[in-house]
């Protein structure tokens, strides 16, 4: 068997992993503990994120005619590639956020959304929230107008402000009026 058909279900994986992908994050692993490269890939693992360490040839065949095409100049010495298909950011955001208690952890490159960033890029990235946290501030935002205005009705209910809104009450009023 010859070594392009051996080569050829590995590069199809990484293909078939980045087809639809939101984002991918190259990174340089090296020098990183057994313990921190376990706890990394369980970050990953856990919000939904593909890891794989894979040869800088493989991820370029892998990548031609992609938007991911653009994260070849950054193949060089091993890398690791983070690829998430639902959450654009969620990438960057683990890696960076890792990466500042792992100083071996480094950035290399990213795609997202198809837009190429450098390392200063996926950084400016990682602080933008995740797509449940701005649901959850839009969330609130519309339910804070609902939730004071039910509190300022039962606070009136409460002072008996609704006892002064009887129908004698309204009887009285023209009344007072015509005099």
């Amino acid at each position: 068997m010859a070594k392009v058909e051996l080569k050829q279900p590995i590069v199809q994986a990484i293909a078939e992993d980045i087809k639809g992908a939101a984002s991918a994050v190259l990174v340089d692993y090296r020098g990183l503990t057994v313990a921190e490269d376990t706890e990394l890939r369980k970050q990953l693992r856990e919000a939904g994120i593909i890891y794989k360490v894979c040869k800088n040839t493989m991820m370029k065949r892998a990548f031609e005619g992609t938007e991911f095409a653009g994260l070849d100049e950054y193949l060089e010495g091993p890398s690791a590639l983070a690829i998430s298909k639902d959450d654009a950011t969620a990438p960057a955001r683990i890696l960076c956020k890792f990466g500042a208690k792992a100083k071996a952890l480094e950035l290399k490159a990213g795609v997202v959304e198809g837009t190429v960033y450098d390392v200063d890029g996926l950084t400016e990235l990682s602080k933008v929230p995740s797509r449940e946290e701005l649901l959850s501030k839009l969330l609130g935002s519309i339910q804070s107008p609902i939730t004071n205005l039910a509190r300022v009705l039962n606070q009136i209910a409460e002072q008996g402000g609704a006892a002064n809104c009887t129908p004698a009450a309204a009887e009285e009023a023209p009344a007072a009026d015509a005099e």
